[in-house]
């Protein structure tokens, strides 16, 4: 019962216009980890971030840095949780930050923000797990699209003075990387449409430098079109000889992808599994996830 009263409250809140995600956190366990809350990575009030520790912390712990989506304008690191919740229980460490959000800034300063959390993590991650452990970046939708960008457009990491060379892979769920010209009016003025500039989208900056990705959607999604985005990119990064594994998974829609990740909806497709199998392999024999699984993505 309690479940479906969640998910009543889930949609109402969805039809309303308001975030869907709070709620999600009830049904979500709070013991197994334990959280680093509000740490700065900058000097303004939106660069802060969580730290997830699993409470059974192995020294060789890959780190994922977590970025979430909402069209660039919208978003709380407390709303995702789950998403901490999620990859902790399975041994890895999961930073959640925030950053700035439209209307107070438009593209690029988000991303800036981005490689910034990431470079306080690599500069701090030696507090938690080995300082040159494995090391990722994971979003959902314009979050997805932040994370690939920083694994793809060297401009960004080298700004801090990193390069994409730190990352051990990175994971995108139902991102946008090729959405020009811009139909969405929300995101039209983030970008300066109709000025926005080519070199903005990730599918251009796909090469052979680029670190192994684990690319989801769902087949469902009527907001971000997994053919045009998840699997094109997908293509370009294989025909540049990237290690890839992707899939478009069926009965699952643009916010239902992301839903999986927590506890009590992890029965609906099995992308825990996948990211936990995506990192435990690129991670080598050094990390072994609490439980292994097996994965069902197609991979090159």
């Amino acid at each position: 019962m309690r479940l479906l009263r969640t998910l009543s409250v889930l949609l109402t809140m969805l039809l309303g216009g308001c975030s869907a995600l709070a709620p999600v956190n009830w049904l979500v366990p709070s013991s197994g980890y334990n959280t680093l809350a509000g740490l700065s990575y900058g000097e303004l009030p939106r660069q802060r971030l969580d730290v997830y520790l699993p409470v059974k912390l192995k020294p060789d712990a890959p780190v994922v840095v977590f970025y979430y989506g909402g069209s660039w304008r919208n978003g709380e690191r407390a709303d995702y949780r789950f998403v901490g919740q999620a990859l902790a229980s399975r041994g890895m460490i999961a930073v959640i930050p925030d950053y700035r959000l439209y209307p107070e800034v438009r593209y690029p300063e988000f991303l800036r923000d981005s490689a910034k959390a990431l470079a306080w993590t690599q500069a701090h991650r030696g507090e938690w797990s080995s300082p040159n452990g494995p090391l990722f970046v994971m979003g959902h939708s314009a979050g997805a699209y932040n994370a690939a960008m920083l694994a793809l457009d060297d401009r960004w990491l080298a700004q801090e003075n990193l390069s994409p060379d730190i990352l051990s892979g990175w994971i995108g769920l139902a991102g946008p990387y090729d959405f020009l010209p811009i139909i969405n009016p929300d995101v039209q003025p983030v970008f300066y449409h109709p000025q926005t500039p080519v070199d903005s989208q990730p599918l251009v900056h796909a090469s052979a430098k680029s670190p192994p990705a684990l690319l989801l959607a769902g087949a469902d999604d009527d907001l971000v079109d997994p053919q045009r985005n998840t699997q094109q990119l997908t293509q370009a990064l294989q025909a540049q000889d990237v290690s890839v594994q992707s899939e478009v998974l069926a009965d699952l829609g643009h916010i239902k992808i992301l839903l999986t990740l927590a506890a009590p909806f992890q029965h609906w497709a099995p992308v825990i599994e996948q990211v936990t199998c995506f990192v435990s392999a690129q991670a080598g024999e050094g990390f072994s996830p609490p439980s292994s699984s097996a994965c069902s993505v197609s991979s090159r």
